[in-house]
């Protein structure tokens, strides 16, 4: 029997989990394994990704040739991708004379897309192979020996998906970009040299819209000026530092604290209530990218990278999922036992002693589990391995794995009003009760701002106050963490490639990002202001959020793959003429732009 997984290092840790003994070979130069199997021979192979991908015929890739209008009407063809030939020659090798190809892919759509390429490529050489596909979470012995035990069949209605997308998304992607690249050199081929191109992506640019939005908001944005009065306080016998509400002219904040120096002073509200703070949800992949970002300061697609990279050695489970729920067959316990020898342990023991109530998401895709790790290991173990920044990301899930299970955080959440005469001032105060979930999971803890306790009536003196002049001012820059969030409200993308769109950007010189924020670039800026003026659905998230609910359509069984592609080229086709016919103003603003970056 043949094995193919999607990474050599799997592939590997199924030969050792399955047959115990195996030995290692190369096949066109990529490593093979080799090990018995229920008393039979077997060979595990591992892919990089893809094996195919969607073009057009070679005679439509002469880009000076074809007009880019053609591309709608041109069907596109799987190809072999010259990256990967070695694995796909390794893989036809091995093929044949195997009666079984077990199919041990990674268990997404991604996955089981890349599971139907290697089925094409083996009945090339092998006509009567029978597939079998095997689906786990966990590069675990327990994981794999169960799945191998119980292999199901390829998911075909999942795959016409991902292949619509790509073929959808390759003829949409190639006629924008040669539309504006061979624009721009009609008006200035030294702007945009022979090599160069302006990419245009049905996900790519909607991102880039989104952060380009937001710098328009910024750059627009006029500050208005306001008075604040902050004033220390005496009440209940303690000092407090206390605020007043904006005033729209210093005259007028003047007046009220004139009357206010005048004035007695009395508490007028003094409420202290016991709140909760809820511990999070189990981890989805948005949300460890989110997460990672924003508290460790790892980019998206990094903290996606190094979460496979802890997959595929079987520190944590797989890593792309959007369920928020933990199933039944989740062994809980069996997880917090795995970590009582870590630097998580003490916590974990402490778990393990009372009853497991983990919280839950709203959101399951009947796949995989949410992310939590499989494996107990100290940062010397990870950090020899993979490095420091996977010791950070594997420490994430660790915490908040257990957080999960954790008691609530307690706060009492406090606030005093004060009144002198017509002037009142305010002060807002925070009291930790319980530290519950933070003592494992600090991200989310809240400084401690006490307040004294007083009573509505109670006396109050002024002790001081002054007038402070201040600007209302603009929305923040967009951090990749809110970008990833509007992504996923938009559906540009899916939990396995939103990290890649917001990469793309970055390669193309669209954007950057700094500090965990999104800062789109001249050419970046030049580019999405001309869309948005002359060609907005193509830039619109709303539309690409419709056409990937058509695209799930087909997964669901509900519609016809050819229709849909159909379809959307159709709509597409509709909003290239309009961009077609404003062309020649869209390059003169692009090119402009490019001379000022040469």
């Amino acid at each position: 029997m043949l094995i193919v997984a999607e990474k050599r290092s799997v592939a590997q840790a199924i030969a050792k989990f399955l047959g115990g003994a195996y030995s290692q070979f190369k096949v066109a130069g990529v490593a093979a394994y080799r090990f018995k199997y229920r008393g039979a021979a077997a060979v595990s192979l591992g892919l990089s990704g893809h094996i195919l991908d969607f073009d057009f015929p070679q005679e439509l890739n002469r880009w000076g040739a074809v007009d880019p209008a053609e591309l709608f009407e041109k069907a596109v063809v799987l190809v072999p991708r010259d990256e990967t030939l070695k694995y796909l020659f390794a893989l036809r090798a091995l093929a044949r004379g195997q009666d079984e190809v077990y199919l041990a892919l990674d268990a997404d759509s991604e996955g089981e897309a890349i599971a139907y390429e290697v089925v094409l490529q083996v009945k090339i050489v092998n006509p009567s192979a029978r597939f079998k596909r095997v689906r786990f979470n966990a590069v675990t012995k327990r994981e794999i020996t169960q799945a191998f035990e119980r292999p199901v069949e390829l998911d075909l209605k999942t795959v016409e998906k991902v292949f619509a997308r790509m073929a959808s998304d390759l003829t949409i992607g190639a006629a924008f970009t040669r539309l504006l690249t061979l624009s721009v050199r009609e008006v200035d081929s030294k702007a945009l040299p022979f090599g160069k191109f302006l990419s245009y992506g049905p996900c790519q640019t909607p991102v880039l819209g989104l952060v380009v939005s937001r710098e328009l908001e910024r750059m627009n944005f006029k500050p208005e000026e306001y008075f604040v009065i902050k004033a220390v306080v005496e009440a209940g016998g303690q000092k407090l530092e206390m605020r007043s509400k904006p005033f729209r002219s210093r005259e007028e904040a003047e007046r009220a604290l004139a009357e206010a120096r005048r004035a007695p002073g009395r508490v007028v509200e003094a409420k202290y209530e016991r709140a909760e703070v809820k511990p999070p949800v189990p981890l989805d992949t948005v949300e460890l990218e989110r997460r990672a970002s924003r508290w460790l300061n790892i980019r998206a697609k990094a903290a996606l990278d190094v979460a496979e990279e802890l997959y595929r050695l079987g520190y944590i489970s797989y890593p792309r999922t959007e369920t928020t729920i933990y199933p039944p067959t989740l062994d809980l316990k069996a997880v917090l036992e795995e970590l009582t020898n870590t630097p998580f342990g003490e916590y974990a023991e402490r778990l393990l002693k009372g009853p497991l109530t983990p919280t839950r998401g709203n959101s399951d895709d009947k796949a995989h589990p949410p992310i939590h790790p499989t494996k107990g290991a100290d940062r010397k173990e990870i950090e020899a391995r993979l490095g420091a920044r996977a010791w950070r990301i594997y420490e994430l899930v660790v915490r908040h794995f257990l957080a999960t299970l954790s008691p609530p955080a307690v706060v009492e959440r406090q606030k005093i009003a004060v009144a002198f005469g017509p002037l009142a001032l305010e002060a807002d105060g925070r009291r930790v009760l319980s530290r519950g979930y933070w003592e494992i999971y600090p991200y989310e803890e809240e400084e401690e701002k006490p307040l004294p306790y007083v009573r509505r009536g109670d006396a109050a003196a002024l002790l001081s106050a002054k007038i402070e002049r201040r600007e209302t001012e603009p929305p923040p820059r967009m951090t990749e963490s809110e970008l990833l969030k509007l992504m996923r409200r938009y559906g540009i993308g899916t939990d396995a490639t939103m990290q890649d769109h917001i990469h793309t950007n970055v390669i193309r010189g669209y954007m950057k990002i700094a500090g965990g924020k999104c800062v789109p670039t001249p050419l970046g800026m030049s580019l999405a202001t001309a869309l948005m003026k002359h060609a907005k659905p193509i830039i619109d998230p709303e539309v690409r959020s419709k056409m990937e609910a058509a695209l799930q359509e087909i997964a669901a069984g509900r519609m016809d793959s050819t229709k849909v592609i159909t379809s959307i080229r159709e709509e597409f086709k509709r909003y290239y003429k309009a961009l077609e016919d404003k062309k020649i103003e869209i390059a003169k603003e692009l090119v402009d732009v490019l001379r000022k970056t040469q």
